[in-house]
């Protein structure tokens, strides 16, 4: 994908791309594609297989035909796994898309596909993940006693801190919204956006 040899006489210079992975990056530029040896970076690795995910799940809405509603629906699928990405980019898509109306539907499916998968390949921080788990904790204000809003509290605070990984709050809170299911966050792929079983929040 990058840092290719390219020589310009004796001493090459690391600039190009592979011939097949430029003509596969041109032709599918919204392709989740992903070097080799950087899928080790744990970041990368999760980045990367829940981009596969969503776009899988794209392709089997645009299969069944995509209306403005299925793309509201989806979006509210995504949105705080965006706003892990890019908060910014993602009010933004979000305020585009409310005010789409008067545009044809190939049109806003087209410029919001681009941006979805843009926004995902920026690299979810913990800052941003952070703020998404306090905003779901604001859920449950009305639902769990003191106790267990200090444990939610402390947890995401350690969380923060790197003492804990992201599947730690993560589970917490699932577990709470089990109890007391909210809709919105229950057709939310936050807290679920690939196989449990592949434990790729283990190691965030």
């Amino acid at each position: 994908m990058e840092r290719v040899r390219v020589y310009k006489g004796d001493m090459p210079e690391r600039t190009g791309s592979g011939l097949y992975a430029k003509v596969l990056l041109d032709s599918f530029p919204h392709l989740p594609i992903e070097e080799e040896g950087r899928l080790g970076d744990p970041v990368l690795r999760e980045n990367f297989i829940k981009r596969v995910f969503v776009f899988r799940h794209w392709r089997d809405i645009e299969t069944e035909g995509i209306t403005m509603q299925t793309l509201t629906d989806f979006h509210s699928q995504y949105k705080y796994v965006l706003l892990s990405h890019d908060q910014d980019r993602t009010r933004k898509l979000g305020n585009r898309l409310a005010n789409a109306g008067k545009e044809s539907m190939d049109e806003v499916k087209n410029w919001y596909f681009a941006e979805l998968m843009s926004i995902l390949k920026v690299k979810a921080t913990r800052k941003n993940h952070v703020n998404v788990l306090q905003h779901l904790q604001g859920f449950l204000k009305n639902d769990i006693d003191q106790e267990y809003k200090q444990e939610l509290t402390e947890t995401i605070e350690r969380y923060r801190l790197g003492l804990l990984p992201l599947i730690v709050p993560v589970t917490l809170l699932t577990h709470h919204f089990r109890r007391h299911p909210k809709p919105f966050v229950e057709q939310s792929k936050y807290l679920a956006p690939h196989p449990a079983e592949l434990m790729l929040m283990n190691t965030l």
